[in-house]
């Protein structure tokens, strides 16, 4: 049995772990409520946006778009949302997992020499450092800390172009979609080219039987030209968004369940240092009265 002195020892450095899990919690309880609020606001838009490009298109418009152009993949470039920082259980463990499959999958067609990988955490651009073969793109940390729009589209303008120009023939997107507070799902998806042919459900829609009966002007090229390139930096912020709420939900639920822990070992270990203490106490009664009688 450990001495009186090792368990209080314990129990002294545990609750100074535990207020700083605490601590912890809050901040990011703090953030999750700044980013959750960022998320919700943005991805109805994005959602809706992408469904009013795809009802007009099946309205029986045909407009050719490179965007849309279908090619053989040559080489590919994925995007990967990850953290800068750490404590967040297993949100940035299962990115970089989902990523080496996605580069064992891609490196035995084309090569992982054909494998653009663009970084955004330093967690992620850590790890893939470690992957041999693959080719990292840039320095995206400071995405994650403080999501812009304008940097956000300023890649999303990158890649589109890379697309258009035929070095690159496909883009995919790896991140945490914010589903609740303790729910994040790991999402991929297509990003370049871009698939119109079905349409995302959704509950609080329009009836998916009702078509779409559109006015255009001043034509329906022109408004596709403007309206994919906005969509498609949209895409790119709102995954922004979405990762950094998973992160700091992930984060939030981490330090719960480790303040948890922490008080629960603090029981244990003040239960144990009573008993001792209470054995000590008594083992001294004992000598005495022994002493005595003898």
């Amino acid at each position: 049995m450990a001495s009186l002195k090792e368990v209080k020892g314990r129990i002294n450095s545990i609750n100074g772990t535990l207020k700083i899990t605490s601590a912890m919690k809050m901040v990011s309880s703090s953030k999750l409520h700044k980013a959750q609020e960022a998320i919700e606001n943005m991805l109805p838009y994005e959602r809706r946006l992408h469904r009013m490009l795809t009802n007009f298109l099946s309205a029986g418009v045909t407009v050719e778009s490179p965007f849309t152009v279908k090619r053989d993949v040559k080489k590919i470039a994925v995007v990967v949302f990850a953290s800068n920082s750490s404590l967040c259980g297993g949100f940035n463990m299962n990115v970089i997992r989902h990523l080496n499959e996605m580069v064992e999958e891609y490196g035995n067609r084309i090569g992982r020499e054909n494998i653009l990988v663009y970084p955004i955490g330093r967690k992620i651009a850590d790890a893939v450092k470690k992957i041999k073969g693959v080719v990292p793109m840039g320095d995206y940390q400071h995405l994650c800390g403080k999501p812009n729009y304008q940097e956000a589209a300023d890649l999303a303008v990158d890649l589109i172009n890379r697309f258009l120009d035929g070095e690159i023939q496909q883009v995919e997107l790896l991140y945490n979609h914010f589903k609740s507070t303790s729910t994040q799902v790991l999402t991929r998806e297509t990003y370049l080219p871009i698939d119109l042919s079905s349409k995302e459900d959704d509950e609080h829609s329009e009836s998916s039987n009702k078509e779409a009966d559109y006015i255009i002007e001043p034509s329906a090229e022109r408004v596709m030209q403007e309206l994919l390139p906005k969509v498609l930096r949209m895409k790119v912020y709102t995954a922004l968004l979405d990762s950094n709420a998973s992160e700091h939900a992930a984060r939030m639920m981490a330090m719960q369940v480790a303040t948890d822990n922490a008080n629960d070992l603090i029981q244990e270990l003040t239960l144990l240092y009573n008993k001792s203490r209470q054995q000590a106490i008594t083992n001294e009664l004992l000598d005495i009265v022994g002493g005595t009688m003898a």
